[in-house]
């Protein structure tokens, strides 16, 4: 996990630091001039869906944990509506924000703090002070009260002292005044450490919630006529090439024996992968087009090279060949491609595939652009919807 951290935090530095934009000598690029900095604190209440015993009261306490509660405080920044990315992505914003979560129930799950990046942007103007927009969140939450081995009454949802924090969300935000701004909204969070450990059912929330925020320097907006200039340009469709490797390590069940019992392997595992992309960007905030993947599991294919007899903590397998532990797929992607960060998640099937994989999988990513062109990607990939498989954390060059 201190490998996830390592990169979170990268992610985070990188984020507030640099943008990759296409810019026009005569119009200010994104961070040439100052841009609006706000800070504010935002409170949600959730449920807890059951998705798994423990959280249905399978627990040493027997009690259904269904509710959630979080305060956050944040600081975000928007650009300057005289620069290129304040003319193309009017309201956008971008920032780090720190939680406490409380699942009202310490003792089982503990109060986990968080610590993400968030960026969001509105959808729809419905008057000159009310917008309906979205906002993602990626982050890391510190502080579970985790599985233990040893003790067979600790958390049976998390086995990792740190965990993911991903969320989703729609808000209407309200213009009080030129310095302070309201929002109200529905989220949805999901906390897992992405099969890197086990157990590993994870925790979802779906939750409202509420803002308030101010705005340190207001920067009015201006109608200027570089928009005439820049925003066809913007708009004009062109093609995006990403090449991206990735790495990570993972835990495998495995079915042996007859009849066929499932097992956890011991130890981790690594994987490797590689992604050409050619995207079709079709205007300024989306993307889409095929990729090819390959990937290297080194849990795949066990179950032919059991060693008879093995079990438990004392399984063994012989080293199947490298070819058989090779996936080789087609999928397509769709990326919202906003300043800073894109997200992007693709559909895809293995053409090649090791035995006892899924061969329909799915991704999501998320990139950062610490250059014009080179960006840090951290995502995960799921097999048929429901089968962890791995993060996917790497580097990419975009041509």
């Amino acid at each position: 996990m201190n490998k996830i951290i390592a990169f979170i935090i990268t992610l985070s530095i990188s984020s507030i630091a640099i943008v990759a934009s296409d810019s026009i000598p005569s119009i200010p690029s994104a961070f040439s001039r100052s841009v609006q900095w706000r800070i504010g604190a935002e409170f949600s209440p959730g449920w807890i869906p059951g998705t798994n015993g423990f959280l249905k009261g399978s627990n040493p306490e027997g009690k259904n944990i269904d509710a959630t509660f979080s305060a956050n405080v944040r600081s975000d920044f928007s650009f300057n509506p005289t620069t290129r990315e304040g003319i193309l992505y009017k309201g956008l914003y971008q920032g780090i924000g720190i939680g406490a979560n409380t699942f009202f129930a310490n003792s089982l799950l503990g109060s986990p703090i968080s610590v993400y990046v968030y960026q969001g942007s509105p959808i729809v103007n419905l008057s000159g002070r009310l917008s309906l927009g979205y906002e993602w969140q990626f982050g890391a939450a510190f502080g579970w009260k985790h599985y233990n081995q040893e003790n067979s009454e600790t958390n049976a949802v998390v086995s990792t002292p740190v965990t993911a924090h991903i969320g989703i969300g729609l808000n209407l935000r309200y213009t009080i005044s030129e310095r302070l701004q309201m929002s109200f909204g529905l989220n949805a969070k999901h906390y897992s450490n992405g099969n890197t450990s086990w157990p590993n059912a994870g925790v979802n929330s779906i939750g409202a919630t509420i803002g308030i925020a101010y705005i340190l320097n207001p920067q009015k907006s201006v109608d200027t006529d570089n928009s005439i200039e820049i925003i066809p340009e913007a708009d004009r469709g062109h093609w995006l090439f990403d090449i991206m490797a990735y790495g990570a390590w993972r835990k495998r069940i495995v079915s042996i024996g007859v009849p066929a019992e499932p097992q956890l392997c011991p130890g981790k595992f690594g994987v490797l992968g590689f992604q050409f992309s050619p995207l079709r960007q079709l205007n300024r905030w989306v993307a889409v087009g095929p990729a090819l993947d390959f990937q290297w599991d080194e849990s795949a294919g066990l179950e032919p090279y059991w060693i008879n007899g093995t079990t438990g903590d004392m399984i063994k397998f012989k080293h199947p060949p490298f070819g058989k532990q090779i996936s080789a797929g087609i999928s397509v992607h769709a990326e919202l491609t906003m300043p800073i960060f894109s997200v992007n998640a693709g559909l895809g099937y293995d053409i090649i595939n090791p035995k006892g994989n899924r061969a329909f999988y799915q991704s999501l990513s998320l990139k950062t652009f610490i250059t014009k062109k080179i960006y840090l990607n951290i995502g995960y990939r799921l097999g048929s919807f429901k089968e962890p498989q791995n993060l996917m954390l790497g580097v990419g060059v975009r041509i």
